[in-house]
């Protein structure tokens, strides 16, 4: 069973990577991950015990401030901000009294005062750390370098640090905290409740409570709780929310609508086709949620290296300390203060807060655009894509196809007779190729008095009228010895009909391979149909590389040949249904138009939620806009640090450069990381 918690409190990035590892290594535990930016543990287990409490248990060892809460449960964050802040003001305040207003005993009371006051934090939250889980961390180690700048007789400038120190980290706070609610707010699409249509009346429920079939309204203001079709009304939906689509969409009766869009204009009453927890808005919701739970390399890399970074500034600090006086001739007292630089630079916050709030930042803006990421190691791999392919029908291709040839063989058969037994078989799949047929007939039809319907895929469809066994498909599956890309339709065994559907290429899809081959991206097309439509299309949107006449486990082994003979990432492209295998075993599997569909939600990586197929190359500058602000601040922090602690080892750094090596460091980083937030 998974579960998961919310981490009250949790102000640490490597105390988060701490609880991450414990939890791993539990026996018990099967599978644990921290999302420090979100403030959530996921937890796999089989136990049958109270999970909440033993995971509580394994948190407060590490660090005993932090409250294991349920979701549901509020936080107390901006009471936690206030109360810091009201504890600064009146510890600097004792202090400065301290050391501008009075002098002797009552002076140096006041400053001790202020220090204590000061040092509430850290110092308790050190001991704790010390005695409960034997670990050292940053708490530690300022506590040292104030305490230890008092006795130096560098009062002023150990009171500085930790007034710097206390005001770092309640900015780092808020500025976190922003960055979380600014990513909250980009995908703020969760209904808060339902208008349940009854006999009696009509009531607010919450959509988890609604069922399927149930009937309910939408006003105009309020969002869609769930997915149903339109039964009564007309409306303009707002789905930017889910496609990042700002043009209003008409909807009217028999429409499918999707939770999550805004009635703009209208009043609709719907009947409701999945339970909250099947429905669209859930679906992303999760996937949006669950997305940071997979860390990309450069990610799990900073995790690592964090770990190890303080115990080695531990130990230069310790050696500059020692060595100095002996080999050049500086006092001990001298010695000590830099050493005590080099112990409050220590703190790797900048570099393990900035990379996993940069990646979730990230998923937050292609979320907003439509683009649904399943992972930071997915936005990762999508700016280092190298190679893609292409399906063609509903990819490269609108689908919707404008125009049709009909050519009757056997001429027993009426067209409209034809053409309803056509209808019939495909409103019960979901291929591109169906809905076409659908949209370019557009005629109503009963599908009650169909049995046995099956999809072979790649292949066709088949199902059972009264006495007739119903077959639609390539000539294969029909078994005509015709040859070519129709349609056909046959009847217990006879080939009756051809069908030939005039598809158009989408209007940006030459557009968008210029620009993946600006980006160094070779695209590919894999297609069913024949060679001359295939070809014909291919030269029209620009790709040189084009395979045809492929049935999907024909295009699943081409695709591993091509990942195979390619060094860096392969992209696959496809409608996420027939394509699912292949959506799978690309490095990175985009799916394209197939908001709704299990199918595509499940095998592919990058969920594409409208026909755009311009979202792609979005989601690529998306990543390397991500990638880049990653580079940026490890170059900048790492950069700061090392600048600091060679400056402080000769003496030309002092404290005051040390805490902005540190905190004012890691504030800096992360309001960069929020200029991934904004186009």
């Amino acid at each position: 069973m998974r579960y998961k918690y919310k981490l009250n409190n949790l102000d640490c990035p490597n105390c988060a990577n701490k609880i991450e590892q414990t939890l791993k290594k539990d026996k018990n535990i099967n599978d644990a991950s921290v999302n420090f930016t979100k403030l959530t543990v996921m937890v796999e287990t089989n136990m049958k015990t109270d999970v909440k409490s033993y995971v509580s248990n394994i948190v407060k060892d590490i660090e005993p401030n932090i409250n294991v809460l349920d979701l549901n449960e509020n936080t107390k964050t901006k009471k936690n901000v206030l109360f810091h802040t009201i504890r600064l003001v009146l510890g600097t305040i004792a202090s400065l009294v301290g050391m501008f207003v009075f002098k002797g005993n009552l002076s140096k009371a006041l400053i001790i005062i202020g220090y204590v006051i000061l040092l509430l934090r850290t110092f308790t939250n050190a001991l704790k750390l010390l005695f409960k889980s034997k670990t050292i961390n940053e708490n530690l180690l300022v506590t040292i370098s104030c305490v230890g700048a008092y006795l130096t007789d560098n009062v002023h400038e150990g009171l500085m640090v930790i007034i710097l120190y206390e005001i770092g980290k309640i900015l780092e706070e808020l500025a976190i905290n922003n960055s979380r609610k600014s990513i909250s707010n980009l995908m703020d699409i969760k209904p808060e409740y339902a208008n349940l249509k009854t006999n009696k009346e009509d009531i607010k429920v919450s959509p988890e409570t609604v069922k399927i079939d149930d009937i309910i309204i939408i006003k105009q203001g309020e969002k869609v709780p769930l997915d149903g079709i339109i039964i009564k009304g007309n409306a303009k939906l707002n789905t930017a929310a889910l496609t990042g689509e700002s043009k209003l969409r008409k909807v009217t009766v028999d429409d499918k609508v999707l939770s999550g869009s805004v009635n703009e204009s209208g009043l609709i009453e719907l009947r409701v086709t999945n339970l909250y927890n099947d429905s669209t808005v859930s679906r992303i919701l999760e996937l949006v949620e669950s997305a940071t739970d997979r860390k990309a390399k450069t990610e799990t890399f900073v995790a690592k290296a964090a770990k190890i970074y303080t115990p080695v500034v531990l130990v230069l600090a310790i050696m500059v300390a020692v060595f100095l006086p002996i080999l050049f001739n500086v006092s001990v007292s001298t010695a000590i203060y830099r050493a005590l630089v080099f112990l409050v630079i220590s703190c790797p916050c900048a570099i393990a807060i900035s990379v996993p709030l940069s990646y979730f930042s990230g998923i937050g803006r292609a979320s907003k655009d439509g683009i649904l990421v399943k992972g930071s190691d997915y936005l990762d791999a999508l700016g280092n894509i190298n190679k893609i392919i292409f399906d063609k029908t509903g990819t490269i291709t609108t689908g919707n196809y404008s125009d049709y040839k009909l050519t009757i063989i056997d001429d027993t058969y009426k067209e409209k007779d034809i053409i309803k037994l056509y209808v019939k078989g495909e409103k019960l799949s979901n291929h591109p190729i169906a809905k076409g047929i659908i949209n370019v007939f557009n005629i109503k039809v009963k599908t009650n008095d169909i049995s046995n319907f099956k999809e072979i895929s790649g292949k066709g469809i088949s199902y059972e009228l009264k006495e007739k066994k119903i077959k639609i498909g390539s000539s294969d599956f029909c078994k005509t010895k015709e040859k070519s890309n129709a349609i056909y339709l046959s009847v217990n065994g006879r080939v009756i009909s051809k069908l030939e559907l005039v598809d158009g290429v989408k209007k940006d899809a030459k557009k968008t391979i210029n620009e993946l081959k600006r980006f160094g991206i070779t695209p590919y097309m894999f297609t069913g149909d024949n060679k001359d439509t295939a070809l014909n299309i291919a030269k029209k949107v620009g790709i040189e590389n084009t395979k045809y006449e492929l049935l999907p486990e024909d295009k699943y082994k081409l695709l591993e040949d091509e990942i195979a003979s390619n060094n860096g990432i392969t992209a696959f492209v496809g409608d996420g249904i027939n394509d699912a295998p292949s959506l799978a075993r690309a490095n990175v599997g985009i799916s394209m138009g197939s908001l709704g569909s299990a199918s595509a939600i499940e095998a592919s990586d990058v969920v594409i939620m409208t026909d755009e197929l311009n979202k792609i190359v979005d989601g690529i500058k998306i990543s390397k806009h991500t990638s880049k602000i990653i580079k940026q601040n490890l170059i900048f922090a790492i950069g700061v640090k090392v600048l600091v602690l060679i400056l402080s080892s000769f003496g030309i750094a002092s404290m005051w450069q040390a805490v902005f090596a540190d905190t004012g460091v890691t504030l800096l980083t992360i309001l960069n990381t929020t200029r991934i937030l904004k186009k």
